[in-house]
């Protein structure tokens, strides 16, 4: 996470070094973190590594753009490397781009035309500016394209989602600020339903009847932050941010007997696509890479107690630069607490009459983020057993079409008139494991029938099947739930005390991956959501699985070319690439605002212990629940 002082510091660098001017932008500007090995031999008390900063240069008058690296330690530009923009892709798109488009559109005779010949006064239009993606128009090559729709908004308070100007669609060149071509299919009725779900006077009478929840905790948290590190129960992590990935996890371990065991070296969400279903000849190019176009860290909302968090908070402020280099803070960008989860363990003996229970407890780590009309809530959480989790939760309005009528196979009339197309919502978890070290594997291990036979004469036999992913082209994998399909990171170097190797298991919820065909661009440019896992061999240039330049790239890089090089992956240092997220086939219930869907994945110590490591979990005291009266609330223990 850089601070206001570095970015500052490396754009007086870049300045200096004759890269910037007054039409230069920065596309991106976050750390270029150094190798592990670096890190890991720093923390054993070895040299500082670099302090690197990297940055996308975009020149809007020219198109011209370069990726340039400055160590922050030298004082320096390491390197400058221009950007093919045919070969390598554009850098990501620029709000200062998002928020022309408009005034293109507005000033432009076809536009203007199309929505006189619908009735529709352009100034009422809100312009949405979309990714053009790669579908090889010629006329495109080289070229920095958006594709815009249109939305009516009746009055400045008017949700526009509800308005969709359907069979329109623009596609823009930001350089030269000038309309390339008007996608004028068929006039459909602008829908006229509401989507003002803050309006009283269309949500109705709110209900009364919810009493106060207070989440107290009067002795404070019992976690630990100094800078970024944090310490809680037996976990110490440090937390990171950058304006592609958001909120990042570094250096995450446990302390099990006395010893600070290493299990990821950093965890992110890396990719994430949005692919739209609509094959009409004014959608069929909806495909949203939300972080490598968008940069959807930069849109990080800030929380706020009450709404957003709930009990005894810990807020981390949040560092980014704007698209000229000069650093701005988000307050409260990224939130923390501890959450009650239940029953931890629990045990009533038929014997002994013993009566035993301890409560679970999690360490939540969030940010929420807005882009366009989806907002995406990413909570990681940790467990007092061990165990981390990955939540992902989507809300927002659902993207909106205008519907014929008739049959309609590839939306959802969620509205008298209005349609939300189908979509998935596909999320690249980089996992960069240190299972106890840097020499890691992966097992798949299905749950598989026995058949009937001398070893298993009743049928009702059934065993854990154990396959060792040992090379790159054996890991792009798929989940399978009926053979309850999981994935065991293991050091085959570090043993427990049954001579079994230590693991932590990857369990992923096995929903759809990717639904395009595979001769689709968006194929091409997502092959990283066509599986569920993907293991590589550690390379610290290896960050993002669908490419570092996703704008308009044609296809192929990232996953699908680092794997082809087929590495050795077997007791290696390796990074695990995880797909997960939904297919959404929207329902009326989802308008005019969404309820929050959800999905993840879990990670979880399978032999990674000796035993259970909760044991030391203290039973809960009275004083610490509710009662019914002061009476009632006693100061002994209560679980047992």
């Amino acid at each position: 996470m850089l601070t206001a002082d570095e970015i500052s510091a490396a754009r007086g660098i870049l300045d200096a070094a004759g890269l910037l001017g007054d039409t230069v932008r920065f596309a991106y500007f976050g750390p270029s973190e150094p190798h592990k090995a670096e890190v890991l031999a720093h923390a054993a008390g070895g040299p500082v590594p670099d302090r690197r900063v990297q940055a996308l240069l975009l020149d809007v008058a020219t198109g011209a753009s370069c990726e340039a690296t400055v160590s922050l330690t030298r004082a320096e530009v390491a390197a400058v490397v221009p950007i093919d923009p045919v070969k390598d892709g554009q850098p990501p798109i620029l709000e200062e781009e998002f928020a022309s488009i408009e005034e293109i559109l507005n000033a432009d005779e076809g536009w203007c035309a199309a929505l006189a010949k619908r009735g529709i006064d352009p100034a009422t239009v809100r312009a949405v500016p979309l990714s053009a993606g790669s579908y090889g128009h010629p006329d495109e090559a080289g070229r920095r394209i958006i594709r815009s729709l249109g939305f009516v908004q009746n009055h400045p308070a008017d949700h526009a989602w509800a308005h969709p100007v359907d069979g329109l669609a623009a596609y823009v060149d930001t350089t030269s600020r000038r309309v390339t071509r008007i996608v004028d299919d068929r006039v459909l009725a602008v829908p006229a339903e509401s989507g003002n779900f803050d309006d009283p006077d269309y949500v109705g009478t709110q209900r009364t009847t919810l009493k106060p929840i207070a989440i107290t905790q009067p002795e404070g948290p019992s976690f630990t932050v100094e800078g970024n590190l944090v310490r809680w129960e037996n976990w110490s992590l440090r937390i990171g941010f950058n304006m592609r990935e958001g909120l990042t996890l570094h250096q995450i371990g446990f302390r099990d007997g006395g010893r600070d065991r290493p299990l990821v070296y950093r965890a992110s969400i890396a990719e994430m696509v949005v692919p739209y279903a609509d094959p009409s000849p004014v959608r069929y190019w909806q495909n949203y890479f939300d972080t490598g176009e968008y940069m959807f860290g930069r849109y990080t909302n800030s929380l706020e107690l009450g709404c957003d968090c709930l009990g005894e908070i810990h807020y981390f402020d949040v560092v980014l630069p704007d698209e000229l280099g000069a650093p701005r803070t988000i307050r409260n960008g990224i939130c923390m607490h501890e959450e009650d989860y239940g029953v931890l363990w629990k045990h009533t003996d038929l014997y002994t009459g013993s009566n035993e229970t301890r409560r679970q407890r999690r360490l939540v780590i969030s940010f929420f983020t807005t882009i366009g009309n989806y907002d995406y809530g990413f909570y990681w959480y940790l467990y007092l057993d061990g165990t981390i989790q990955l939540e992902s939760k989507a809300t927002g309005i659902v993207f909106t079409s205008a519907l014929p009528d008739g049959p309609h196979d590839f939306a959802t009339e969620i509205a008298p008139g209005l349609g939300a197309p189908y979509h998935q919502h596909l999320f690249s978890a980089r996992l960069d494991m240190t299972v106890d070290g840097t020499a890691n594997a992966v097992d798949e291990v299905d749950a598989v029938p026995a058949p009937i036979g001398p070893d298993n004469p009743y049928g009702n036999g059934f065993r854990a099947q154990r396959t060792r992913l040992s090379r790159e082209s054996e890991a792009a994998r798929l989940a399978d739930g009926s053979r309850g399909r999981v994935w065991h990171i293991v050091n085959p170097e570090v043993r427990n005390r049954l001579g079994q190797n230590v693991g932590y298991a990857l369990h992923p919820q096995g929903l759809p991956v990717l639904l395009a065909d595979e001769q689709s661009s968006i194929r091409a440019r997502a092959a990283f959501a066509a599986k569920h896992l993907w293991v590589t061999r550690y390379d610290p240039a290896e960050r993002f699985p669908a490419g570092d330049l996703v704008n308009q790239h044609p296809g192929g890089a990232g996953l699908p070319a680092w794997t082809a090089a087929d590495r050795d992956i077997d007791g290696q240092d390796i990074v695990l690439w995880h797909t997960f997220g939904l297919t959404h086939f929207p329902r009326p219930e989802d308008w005019p605002v969404m309820p929050v869907d959800y999905a993840g994945f879990t990670l979880k110590p399978v032999g990674f212990f000796d035993r259970n490591p909760t044991l030391d979990v203290p039973s809960t005291a009275k004083r610490h629940a509710a009662a019914p009266d002061a009476a009632e609330a006693g100061t002994g223990d209560c679980c047992h």
